[in-house]
């Protein structure tokens, strides 16, 4: 039976190669000349350690951050920008997560959003993936067009399609 996985991973060297280009941007910048400013990749945990003199210059960093971060292929949704920035001394810091693997409730979510489409395939969660079987392949790919209009916040890919 033909089956694709729904996944929301993201390649650490893409990730790290989009955090040094935003890091040459903004030194390179004239705007940021003699400013402190810190992007700091945790690649163990997957989380970005921001740092600006200001919270408009933050707000700048993150700017690029997404847009360099869409120019290298990763989407606007792998960061996590729901965390408030604080001030630290005369700094602002922020800490933004990187979604990487989908989570239980989102993966709950979207079985039920497939399920409620009326659709005929089957739909199993396998950890951090959401599996999709059907008996045609037309079915898979009106899973994969329903599956780009929904607002979740997660970027999905469709990986290991078989038929």
């Amino acid at each position: 039976m033909p089956s694709f996985d729904l996944v929301s991973k993201v390649d650490l060297q893409t990730l790290d190669n989009a955090i040094n280009v935003v890091h040459k941007e903004v030194t390179n910048r004239f705007d940021f000349k003699g400013s402190h400013v810190v992007i700091d990749l945790n690649k163990k945990d997957f989380k970005l350690n921001l740092e600006a003199d200001s919270e408009m210059k933050l707000q700048q960093v993150i700017d690029v951050l997404i847009s360099r971060s869409m120019k290298q292929g990763l989407a606007a949704e792998v960061y996590d920008l729901s965390k408030e920035p604080f001030q630290s001394g005369k700094i602002v810091k922020k800490e933004v997560p990187v979604r990487n693997g989908i989570k239980q409730e989102d993966a709950k979510k979207v079985v039920k959003l497939i399920k409620d489409s009326g659709m005929k395939v089957q739909v199993a969660i396998m950890d951090d993936i959401v599996r999709v079987t059907a008996k045609k392949i037309d079915d898979l790919q009106e899973v994969i067009q329903a599956s780009k209009s929904w607002n979740l916040g997660i970027a999905f890919q469709y990986v290991n399609m078989k038929s």
